[in-house]
């Protein structure tokens, strides 16, 4: 039996997924739509959707996992390399605050370096660039799911609501500069 990998398996699941999505949206789509009405019959009809979406979801998840713990590999290994590092440099336990603060700032100088090497690296940037790619993924795809069931019941949707918002914004910026304009005629009139 070959392996296979984990984006062949992820490929197969997703197309079996989609397959029986399909199936079974043309065998329930018509007696469902038929026996709904108002809200319900628009979700019924989006629910494809729906399932495409929460499909196109896990695979970026698993995806987004792997990078997730990549992450967390990385910054546990120089967290781990670092406090080797300062357990060499100062292998006795501090007796007063003299050797106190020196631990302290032994510590902090070579916790500062790794980490910053770690930041600074090749390898940390691009795991870290597609961790914040497949979670920008993840939102839009929450948010594609968000606007069907919204448009399902007729409630607008987040861009809607956002031109709402811009106009509602733009409207007070100009209610101020005319009350502002209004109450410097009104210092005008009264100091004549």
């Amino acid at each position: 039996m070959q392996s296979e990998s984990p984006k062949e398996i992820s490929d197969y699941y997703k197309h079996l997924s989609l397959f029986w999505t399909d199936i079974i949206h043309l065998m329930s789509s018509k007696p469902q739509a038929l026996a709904s009405i108002g809200p319900m019959r628009a979700f019924a009809a989006n629910s494809k959707k729906i399932s495409t979406e929460m499909i196109e979801i896990n695979e970026i998840m698993m995806e987004f996992n792997q990078h997730l713990g990549e992450y967390y590999k990385q910054l546990t290994e120089t967290w781990t390399t670092a406090q080797k590092k300062v357990n060499l440099k100062a292998p006795e336990v501090p007796q007063d605050i003299e050797q106190i603060e020196a631990f302290k700032r032994i510590w902090i100088d070579i916790f500062d370096n790794d980490f910053t090497e770690l930041f600074d690296s090749e390898k940390f940037g691009e795991n870290y660039g597609k961790l914040v790619s497949k979670e920008l993924e993840l939102t839009k795809h929450w948010n594609n799911i968000t606007n069907v069931i919204l448009q399902s019941v007729n409630l607008p949707s987040k861009e809607e609501i956002d031109e709402v918002y811009k106009e509602i914004h733009s409207l007070k910026k100009r209610v101020g500069k005319l009350e502002l304009q209004l109450k410097k005629k009104e210092l005008k009139k009264n100091t004549k």
